[in-house]
């Protein structure tokens, strides 16, 4: 397997003087991480988190850029850990926190596999990526915004406790629980996708001559779409069965409370 080019660095900026009678714990302190190195076009960018945001954006050359800003209250930024994992499929960055031993610890692995847990820390890891041309980009995190705008691969956002924003010339997929999602995308569905959360709304914004099957519903809400859309399978007041166009990919789109718009 070719090696990664790689440039990686941490950075501490803590608090200067503290004032008399100041607790050291109470005091916000700042780590940064930065890494950058290439992956073969096709391959994934993979970001794994829990307490922070992650944004990616469009890079201009050929290497993955990455910093991550670790911060703390109570907690020291340097007991959360940047792994970064090589594999075949691209690359995988995580914030490891310290959470339990043996079969129980904390792993930086790929895709689904691994476990990041959290448990009475407050530091919060606020990623930014640069993804080069050609590249897909995956992002999960618990609390925390999602932004992947200006981008070419395809894209996999997931949170709990934040919106979701995505732009890319190739096709998405996201989930969210409490936040809403906003998806441009100009590419064909490359296989069946869905976007769902519970809190929010959905708006895809996709280009005029997008196949695929929708699956739609929703309690607190309703559809509206600007694409021709042949009911099949039935419409009512909290779901939607149909065909976008000449019908492809299932496009599944969930959520609870909020509208769902295709335009």
């Amino acid at each position: 397997m070719r090696a990664l080019a790689v440039r990686a660095a941490a950075v501490l900026a803590a608090g200067a003087v503290l004032p008399s009678g100041t607790n050291a714990q109470d005091v916000n302190s700042r780590e940064e991480f930065r890494w950058s190195g290439t992956v073969a076009r096709g391959g994934v960018v993979e970001i794994k988190g829990i307490n922070g945001a992650i944004s990616a954006t469009g890079a201009t050359g050929d290497q993955v850029e990455v910093l991550a800003v670790k911060s703390g209250r109570r907690n020291d930024p340097a007991e959360v850990r940047i792994e970064v994992v090589e594999h075949g499929g691209g690359v995988t960055l995580c914030a490891v926190y310290p959470h339990g031993s043996g079969d129980e610890a904390n792993r930086c692995e790929p895709g689904d596999a691994g476990r990041l847990h959290a448990r009475h820390n407050d530091v919060a890891v606020r990623w930014e990526v640069r993804v080069p041309r050609g590249l897909r980009f995956r992002g999960r995190t618990v609390n925390g915004e999602m932004a992947a705008t200006g981008l070419t691969g395809s894209v996999d956002l997931a949170t709990v406790n934040g919106d979701v924003a995505i732009s890319t010339t190739a096709f998405a997929t996201a989930r969210t629980v409490n936040g809403s999602i906003e998806a441009r995308m100009s590419g064909p569905p490359e296989g069946d996708a869905s976007f769902e959360t519970v809190n929010g709304s959905i708006a895809l914004d996709v280009a005029d001559d997008t196949g695929a099957r929708v699956d739609a519903s929703w309690l607190n809400g309703g559809l509206e779409t600007a694409l021709p859309f042949a009911v099949r399978g039935g419409i009512g007041r909290r779901s939607a069965r149909g065909v976008l166009g000449a019908g492809g990919p299932t496009l599944t789109l969930r959520t609870v409370n909020g509208s769902i718009r295709i335009h």
